[in-house]
C-alpha cells in the first residue's frame, strides 16, 4: 500500500471505535489512515475461523443495544443473527442455575414456583443481612459483601456471586468497595435473556468481517506502533484519533492506570457439543477459571451444532494486569479515578488529538456505545 503524503485523520487503533470513525470520515470524503500495533484488525472483538468455527480470541462479545440507529448501522454492513445471551452458572453446590437471577434461578435454589414466593424468600434474606449490619452499628454497606447481601440475600450471594467475584477481582468481597455492585438484576419471570435491549445478536461470519466492512476503502497499516514514530504520525495528519491507553500517550506522567486482564486457554475437543450453551460461568472459588465459552453456539443453533463433529472451547482466567498484557477492565477505585481525571484534563486541552474508546477514556464500554460514540463525533 502506498501511503499518501498527508491525511485528514490518522486513527490509532483498528478496534470498533477507530474503525467506525474511519467509516464515517471516509464516507464523508475525508482521507484516513488507520495504524494498528497488532497483526490484525478488530481489536478485542477479533474473531478467527478455526475449522469452520468463528472463535472470539479475546473473549465472548455479544452485541446488544436499544439504539435503533446503531443497530441499523451495523446491519447495513453485515447481517446479525438471532443469538440471545442466556448464560448458565455452575455453582459450588453442584447445581446449574440460569442467569440473570429469575424465576428459573429461584425455583432451582429454593423450590419456589410463584413470584410471590420468590419475593418473600428474597425479602426474608435481605432483612437478615440488614439486621446483621445494624447489630454491628452499621447503617450503610461498607464493602461488596454487605452490599450484595442486602440486595440479593445469603443463598444467591454464596452460590452465584461470592466465588466468581473474588476470582474476577483477585480480592475478597469484604475488601472490595460496595459501589462495584450498585444493583443486581432480579426478574420475577421465567426469562433467561440476559439483556433487556430489544436488539441482540452476533454478526454472521464473525466480528472481523464487520470491521473489514467498516475499513473498506481505508488505508490500514498493521504491526505499526504509533509510539515508535510518534512525531511522524502526528505530522502526517490534520487530526489524530487516539484509541490507545491515555496514560501511555502522556508518558505516564501521573502514574500508570491499573486494569484487570483475562487469560484464555483455548482447546479443540472432538465432540460436537461440549456444554450445550455458549457461556457457562463457574462460581466456585475452587475452580480456577471464571467461565467456559463454547464458540460454535454463538452462530450455530439447534441440531446444526452436530454438523461439525468437533467444537472449540475457551477457559477464561481473570488475572492481575502487568505491563505487556492486554488491559481489559479498568480498576475504578479512588486512586485510579483520581489519576485518570488528571489525564482527562490534559486530553481535553488537546486541539489536534481526539481521545475515544475504552483505553483512551479509561472506562468499560459495551460495543454498541463505542459505535454510538464514534458516530457522534463531529467531523472537521
Amino acid at each position: 500500500m502506498e501511503l499518501k503524503n498527508h491525511y485528514d485523520y490518522i486513527i490509532v487503533g483498528a478496534g470498533l471505535f477507530g474503525a467506525t470513525f474511519a467509516r464515517r470520515a471516509t464516507d464523508a470524503v475525508f482521507t484516513c489512515l488507520v495504524i494498528e500495533k497488532r497483526d490484525h484488525i478488530a481489536g478485542n472483538v477479533y474473531t478467527e475461523n478455526i475449522d469452520g468455527i468463528n472463535v472470539h480470541r479475546y473473549g465472548a462479545h455479544i452485541f446488544h443495544t436499544a439504539d435503533r440507529e446503531v443497530w441499523d448501522f451495523v446491519n447495513r454492513l453485515v447481517p446479525f443473527n438471532r443469538y440471545t445471551n442466556c448464560p448458565v452458572a455452575q455453582a459450588p453446590d453442584g447445581n446449574l442455575y440460569n442467569l440473570p437471577f429469575n424465576m428459573n434461578t429461584f425455583y432451582r435454589m429454593w423450590g419456589v414456583k410463584t413470584p410471590a414466593e420468590a419475593q418473600a424468600k428474597l425479602d426474608e434474606q435481605r432483612a437478615e443481612a440488614v439486621a446483621a449490619m445494624k447489630a454491628e452499628g452499621v447503617t450503610e454497606p461498607r464493602n461488596l459483601r454487605e452490599q450484595a447481601l442486602t440486595l440479593i440475600g445469603r443463598d444467591i450471594f454464596e452460590q452465584l456471586i461470592e466465588g466468581y467475584t473474588e476470582k474476577q477481582w483477585g480480592r475478597p468481597c469484604d475488601s472490595l468497595p460496595a459501589f462495584i455492585i450498585k444493583r443486581l438484576p432480579v426478574r420475577m419471570t421465567f426469562d433467561n435473556n440476559y439483556f433487556n435491549d430489544p436488539y441482540q445478536g452476533i454478526p454472521e461470519g464473525g466480528y472481523t468481517l464487520l470491521v473489514e466492512k467498516l475499513l473498506e476503502g481505508v488505508d490500514v497499516l498493521l504491526e505499526t506502533d504509533f509510539f515508535d514514530r510518534r512525531e511522524h504520525w502526528m505530522s502526517l495528519g490534520d487530526k489524530i484519533v487516539y484509541t490507545g491507553p491515555v496514560d501511555r500517550f502522556y508518558d505516564y506522567r501521573f502514574g500508570r492506570l491499573e486494569y484487570r486482564t483475562v487469560r484464555f486457554e483455548t482447546e479443540k475437543i472432538d465432540t460436537p457439543n461440549y456444554q450445550g450453551n455458549a457461556v457457562v460461568n463457574y462460581t466456585s472459588a475452587t475452580v480456577p477459571y471464571t467461565r467456559i465459552i463454547e464458540h460454535k453456539h454463538f452462530e450455530t443453533f439447534g441440531q446444526a451444532v452436530y454438523d461439525n463433529p468437533a467444537t472449540i472451547i475457551s477457559r477464561e482466567y481473570s488475572t492481575e494486569w502487568t505491563d505487556g498484557m492486554e488491559p481489559y477492565y479498568p480498576v475504578n477505585d479512588e486512586r485510579n479515578s483520581a489519576i485518570y481525571e488528571r489525564y482527562r484534563e490534559l486530553a481535553e486541552k488537546e486541539e489536534k488529538v481526539i481521545f475515544g474508546g475504552r483505553l483512551a477514556q479509561y472506562r468499560y464500554y459495551d460495543m454498541a456505545p463505542v459505535i454510538a460514540a464514534a458516530l457522534a463525533l463531529p467531523l472537521e
